[in-house]
């Protein structure tokens, strides 16, 4: 068995793109279906030929539920606290910030969660993180 891709429905695609690849991510391909009127976007991380993810763009307007109902995505990036600075850089609301130099929560233009996690287990805990409060629901 093997992991290939999870899916979420997204409003702004190119919105959702440009915030994936902020995270590291790059667009792989992407495939339109002007009879059926949806756009699929593959996104995976450079190097890594593992599980993707789907984005999917209905032509038509439609309005989805918050989000939550899915859950997360998690990803490891290489250091938890540049990484959430360049995010923040760009915009980005941290919802749950590294305060344990471990972990933390952001979400897509479309409200899906995104974990990060440090790789290599937690960093030293630093300001500005180490007291910055949750932003809202991770």
């Amino acid at each position: 068995m093997k992991f290939l891709h999870t899916m979420i429905r997204v409003t702004d695609p190119e919105a959702t793109v440009g915030f994936f690849q902020l995270l590291g991510l790059e667009e792989r391909r992407r495939m339109e279906n002007e009879a059926a009127r949806f756009t699929l976007i593959f996104l995976g991380v450079p190097g890594d030929e593992g599980g993707e993810v789907e984005l999917t763009y209905n032509w038509d307007a439609q309005q989805y539920g918050g989000g939550r109902n899915f859950g997360h995505l998690a990803y490891q990036v290489d250091d938890i606290y540049e990484t959430c600075q360049r995010l923040m850089d760009a915009g980005v609301t941290i919802n749950r910030p590294p305060r344990d130099g471990r972990m933390a929560f952001v979400r897509t233009p479309d409200n899906i969660s995104i974990e990060l996690l440090n790789k290599g287990g937690a960093k030293a805990p630093a300001e500005p993180w180490a007291s910055m409060p949750n932003t809202g629901e991770w």
